[in-house]
């Protein structure tokens, strides 16, 4: 198994590409700490590593809350003594352009897909350094190599999650530490809501997918976890700073 006792911390995991991705990197023998701002969610999650006979605990988790994120990073080195591997996945999606996005989506947005990523980096990393080494994953979205009509708020903050990655990557390869960006497309999952709202129902969105996507369809939670694999895994051992698009064509149409 190509994680065979790393121990992995996977933000936003009790639902989507979150939970697949930690089902997929404890199948591949991590230890993986489930957190998730929903107990039950997160709950849920570690439940299924376990069936599978899997390592897995849940730690409920506002990655908006400095303290929440300090004690995720704290308790998981007390309880495993090293970090090898960090999943920054939960974030927010806030739709709409320059002038119906209040103040406070633009602000929700930072908090929770850039900055909460950077504390979760900035907590782990003496950790990282000491031990010889580890992986960061960042998910940004396509939205942070291209850009979507009525999304400032999600599109400026996902183009933020590249560039801090880039910079991680660049300041501490030399600590052994690989930062790398996961760039996911259309994926069918709950995250979709407030767009499927905003375009006007499931039916529309389905039509908008098979004509928008050079591939005509959705990914699937499952098919990105392929992805997350390769990234955090010595599979992609000389990769650092990279942004990997997972788009089905989207982003070059």
């Amino acid at each position: 198994m190509i994680l065979q006792d790393r121990v992995a911390i996977v933000t936003g995991a009790g639902s989507g590409i979150g939970r697949a991705g930690a089902l997929a990197m404890a199948r591949e023998g991590a230890a993986v700490v489930v957190a998730d701002r929903s107990a039950a969610a997160g709950e849920a999650t570690a439940a299924a590593i376990l069936a599978e006979g899997g390592r897995a605990e849940a730690q409920a988790t506002e990655v908006a809350d400095d303290a929440a994120l300090a004690g995720l990073v704290e308790g998981t080195l007390a309880r495993h003594g090293r970090i090898d591997i960090l999943h920054n996945h939960a974030g927010i999606q806030v739709g709409g352009p320059l002038t119906t996005v209040e103040p406070e989506g633009m602000d929700a947005s930072w908090r929770v897909n850039v900055r909460a990523h950077f504390m979760a980096a900035r907590l782990v990393m003496p950790a990282m350094i000491a031990q010889g080494g580890g992986v960061i994953l960042n998910t940004a979205s396509n939205s942070g190599v291209f850009y979507d009509r009525e999304m400032i708020a999600y599109t400026t903050s996902k183009h933020a999650v590249v560039a801090m990655t880039r910079q991680m990557a660049l300041d501490y390869a030399r600590h052994r530490v690989r930062v790398n960006a996961l760039c996911p497309g259309w994926v069918d999952t709950p995250f979709n809501a407030p767009f499927i709202a905003q375009m006007g129902g499931r039916s529309a969105i389905e039509a908008y997918v098979r004509e928008r996507i050079p591939m005509g369809r959705w990914a699937s939670a499952e098919e990105v976890a392929e992805a997350i694999l390769f990234l955090v895994s010595d599979r992609s051992s000389f990769v650092t700073g990279h942004a990997l698009v997972v788009d089905g064509g989207e982003s070059i149409a």
